[in-house]
């Protein structure tokens, strides 16, 4: 019998592979492994209904599903290393698998900030476990820190809100999101969280954290000098590529200058035959010819779609790809289409105080739409944001371009 494709990293990415090579065909054996002992599982509402406490269960797919699919998942495994010319799995458990194919999904690990004490109370936010102990003691706590406002940082503080905490939420940027979204539309964004009550600090970054006898976080110190009380910190810094187990491997790595993760072509393709790499780790080949690694939940899905299509030879999906993604806070979906940017030109056409709906442009093309609250609107840009169309003919005819 042949080797089986192997698919490292049961996330959303790694899921959705498995799926979608069995919808376009494949038969063969199929591996899924995960580093986690939890069946995959949805991580968004990890910082919002989780942690929250609406919601016990994110689990993707029921245990049946993989039977019925014939479907190997192999949970709390971790990669270790990999032969590419062998191609032989080093598994950390030192097992050692033969594969046929191999599909990098090991999506991202959570930075830390380098010389802070190790205090209890101090939580980062990227797996199941990371939002259980955080859950636990959201009950507890009067007043939390958010370090990072961020996706992650945002939703966490929104959510806090939520829950009666009295939130500092300080970000280095000047705005949140800003360098994602922009400082136009992040300040949009931080008039909403200064609306529910959230004391933003931005322009300014934590220095050092304080404890009790106990150990346990009671405060921090920020770069400007002012001091802020916390039962509880969320470190919402941003996240690296997991990609240490492909040290040694021949399988090319981005710069993580640029990003990181695992260089790969147009459908996944890595410089390794046989290899292929998928979601948060994957630095995809975009049309202008960079490699971009995105990090957002539709993404993984469509990606998997590709990678399955060129391994089996099917014919990959033909409708054009515009880029999507969505931040759950307070009562408002913040949603964005195409490939908006912080460099962009930003023209806000619709701010009634809260809701908002802005066009970005390059050269004078559209190339995204981020809206709050607008759901419909946002929708409507897809084919507009998908031709590139001329700024001039989507703005309203009162509306002006703005930097």
């Amino acid at each position: 019998m042949s080797a089986p494709i192997i698919i490292v990293g049961a996330g959303l990415a790694g899921l959705r592979t498995a799926e979608e090579l069995r919808r376009a065909g494949y038969e063969g054996g199929l591996v899924l492994l995960g580093d986690e002992s939890r069946l995959p599982y949805d991580r968004p509402p990890l910082s919002k209904q989780f942690v929250r406490g609406e919601t016990d269960d994110t689990t993707l797919r029921p245990a049946e599903f993989f039977e019925e699919k014939a479907i190997d998942l192999r949970l709390g495994v971790a990669a270790s290393g990999v032969d590419t010319a062998a191609r032989r799995l080093r598994l950390a458990d030192g097992d050692v698998l033969d594969y046929s194919h191999l599909i990098i999904a090991t999506g991202l690990r959570p930075r830390r900030l380098p010389g802070l004490p190790d205090l209890k109370g101090v939580h980062v936010l990227r797996d199941h476990a990371d939002a259980a102990g955080l859950r636990a003691e959201v009950e507890s706590a009067r007043t939390a820190l958010i370090v990072g406002a961020g996706f992650i940082g945002c939703e966490v503080a929104a959510s806090f809100r939520a829950s009666g905490l009295a939130v500092v939420l300080v970000e280095p940027q000047p705005a949140p999101l800003a360098a994602v979204l922009g400082e136009q539309v992040g300040a949009l964004v931080a008039r909403m969280h200064r609306a529910e009550g959230v004391d933003l600090r931005c322009g300014v970054g934590l220095d050092t954290l304080s404890a009790d006898a106990d150990g346990r976080v009671r405060g921090a110190r920020l770069a400007d000098g002012s001091e802020v009380p916390a039962d509880l910190v969320v470190l919402g810094v941003g996240s690296r590529p997991a990609v240490d187990w492909l040290a040694d491997s021949g399988v090319a790595l981005a710069d993580p200058a640029d990003g990181g993760g695992v260089l790969a072509d147009e459908v996944g393709r890595t410089s390794a035959e046989n290899v292929w790499a998928v979601g948060d780790v994957a630095a995809w080949r975009h049309d202008t010819g960079a490699q971009v690694r995105v990090e957002h939940w539709t993404n993984a899905g469509e990606q998997a779609k590709l990678v399955a299509c060129a391994l089996v030879g099917a014919q990959p999906p033909t409708a054009a790809r515009v880029p999507y993604f969505w931040s759950d806070q307070y009562d408002i979906k913040i949603q964005a289409l195409g490939t908006p940017s912080a460099g962009d030109e930003v023209s806000v056409v619709s701010d009634d105080g809260r809701k908002f709906l802005a066009y970005y442009s390059r050269s004078g093309a559209l190339t995204g739409v981020v809206g709050a609250g607008m759901t419909a609107q946002v929708m409507k840009a897809r084919a507009k944001v998908a031709a590139a169309a001329p700024l001039a003919e989507v703005l309203p005819a009162s509306q002006p371009a703005t930097a």
